[in-house]
């Protein structure tokens, strides 16, 4: 009796109660709540159920004129009630992951300045060098587990948003959560504004970054140094995510801090396994080993060396050699293929630049290449035209097809151009959604490759194991346990990933595949439990109000 009246009594009251996002119920809460909470008079006679209380929701959405106002409406509700935020979420993920993520968050991001309500996260500016430490402790919380940062210069494949690049910390922070349980109240989202070369944005009025284009490498180096110290310092239980930094940045600074902290970038290596799942799957329906495949990579940015890299280490588990593996795979840029005559490639392209002759024309490079497979990671919307979709499916007799590239508008080809002019045959996946296709009598399920069934089952695992370090055997475990997921029925279908319908299942199996991983290389800070998938979910938050009274 004395715990639940200290407890009662250590809660904020009246309209500070319903300003608080975790403890908020709105119109949830019970009788005795209101009596004991001082909130008698400040809410409606009327007393919901959460279910009442997601219709609700669901019939303002359906009242939204497109998706940005949905985005913006679901944004306000996670503010003032972070339950019922994430109740909506997981009751339907389908409906509801497009529009805090990928495609909506694109353009949320473009029209931050303009749509912002309420800040979230910390914006770390580089003006404020010297006192980082000191703005990490203006965050309330002082058990982070999870930041998601960015640099705001290479968001989706809308290039340097700036400032206006919150928008992507904050969605994925929600996906840890609706895709995976890991409780919401540890993470924090992270902006590091280090000015733009944007310079619509700079022109922008309501603009909200720092007004100056973007410092040399050395000196963004040394901020990130004291960003990393520091949050080592204020939260030493913490995972970095780094996320949408530019190519060459994101490569360095994960070679640099990955082997140093408990840290990981989605965009290298969350993609890649995303990609490797696909292939997995794909190799399901096609039938031959992984060596057997040769691989054309449209595009040689940091997704792309991040994919051929963890394609190398899976490869190399075949009992291949890296030399070997890497001869499998292929990229191509704006510049052309990369092959060992050209003299403008970086260090981390040179692995990949093999003898041949010189090209820039992509389809040319499929006809001397035939690649089993080709991925898209350009950022060039409809790059992946008819001739080239044409040309794949004459040598191939089920073309992989992979449009990765986000948000939609920027996807190199959309499932119906890719099934319609392979004549159905591409085994074909996508970063944001497509819907389904009926050829020829048949309906066909494009598969999206999207990092959600990599980085939240990740996230879920370092949260439950306390892991030290994140390492590219723990996205190699992920991959394989997305990809064992995919029923008979779904493969034939033409579907490589389990659907979005069922993500929390997906990823609790693969957050536990990832644990055992964790403890079987000692990285755990916590002791092995007797039944590791069973520990896994007993970690999980579920989205369900409590009584307060």
């Amino acid at each position: 009796m004395e715990n639940s009246k200290s407890k009662m009594t250590s809660l904020p009251r009246g309209l500070a109660l319903l300003r608080d996002p975790q403890l908020n119920k709105s119109t949830g809460f019970t009788e005795s709540e209101r009596e004991a909470l001082g909130l008698l008079g400040l809410l409606p006679e009327g007393i919901d159920s959460e279910a009442a209380q997601i219709q609700r929701v669901h019939l303002q959405l359906s009242q939204k004129p497109n998706d940005l106002e949905k985005y913006i409406y679901l944004s306000q509700l996670q503010d003032t009630d972070e339950t019922l935020f994430f109740c909506v979420l997981t009751s339907d993920p389908v409906q509801f992951l497009p529009l805090v993520y990928t495609p909506t968050v694109g353009e949320a991001c473009l029209q931050f300045g303009h749509i912002m309500r309420r800040p979230k996260g910390l914006y770390l500016s580089i003006k404020r060098k010297g006192r980082v430490r000191e703005i990490l402790r203006n965050w309330p919380q002082r058990d982070v587990r999870f930041i998601v940062v960015s640099s705001g210069q290479r968001i989706l494949g809308l290039g340097d948003l700036g400032a206006n690049g919150m928008g992507i910390p904050i969605g994925k922070l929600a996906l840890y959560t609706a895709c995976a349980g890991v409780p919401p109240q540890y993470s924090l989202p992270i902006l590091i504004d280090c000015g733009t070369n944007n310079e619509t944005l700079l022109r922008d009025p309501l603009y909200l970054g720092l007004r100056q284009t973007r410092p040399p490498v050395a000196e963004l180096d040394e901020f990130v140094e004291e960003f990393i110290t520091a949050v080592q310092e204020e939260f030493p239980n913490c995972c970095v995510q780094f996320e949408d930094w530019a190519g060459a940045d994101a490569i360095r600074l994960l070679a640099r801090y990955r082997d140093r902290i408990c840290c990981f970038n989605d965009d290298i290596q969350g993609t890649a396994a995303v990609a490797l799942a696909g292939i997995l799957g794909s190799l399901r329906i096609t039938g031959g080993k992984l060596s057997e495949q040769t691989f054309l990579f449209l595009g040689a940015g940091s997704a792309a060396i991040g994919i051929s890299g963890l394609l190398t280490e899976r490869l190399m588990l075949e009992g291949i050699s890296a030399q070997d593996a890497r001869a499998r795979l292929w990229l191509f840029d704006i510049n052309g293929l990369l092959e060992t005559t050209r003299n403008d490639l970086a260090d981390f392209h040179k692995p990949y630049a093999h003898r041949h002759s010189p090209t820039r024309d992509f389809v040319e490079a499929i006809e001397s290449l035939k690649p089993t497979a080709i991925i898209g990671v350009s950022t060039v919307g409809k790059a992946f035209n008819q001739r080239v979709i044409e040309t794949m499916a004459r040598i191939n007799r089920r073309p992989i097809i992979f449009a990765c590239s986000n948000p939609t508008s920027h996807s190199e080809c959309s499932a119906d151009e890719a099934y319609r002019w392979s004549e159905g045959r591409a085994i074909f996946a996508s970063g944001s959604p497509f819907p389904p296709v009926l050829l020829n009598g048949k309906t066909l399920v494009p598969g999206q490759g999207n990092n959600i069934y990599i980085f939240p089952a990740i996230g879920l695992a370092v949260y439950a194991t306390r892991a030290r370090r994140v390492t590219n055997e723990m996205f190699i475990a992920a991959a394989r346990a997305v990809a064992e997921q995919v029923t008979a029925a779904q493969l034939d279908a033409g579907l490589i990933y389990p659907p979005v319908s069922t993500i929390l299942d997906t990823e609790l199996y693969a957050a536990a595949r990832v644990a055992e991983v964790i403890f079987a290389r000692g990285l755990a800070r916590v002791p092995v439990p007797k039944d590791i998938a069973e520990f896994v979910r007993s970690q999980t938050y579920k989205p369900e109000y409590h009584l307060l009274g």
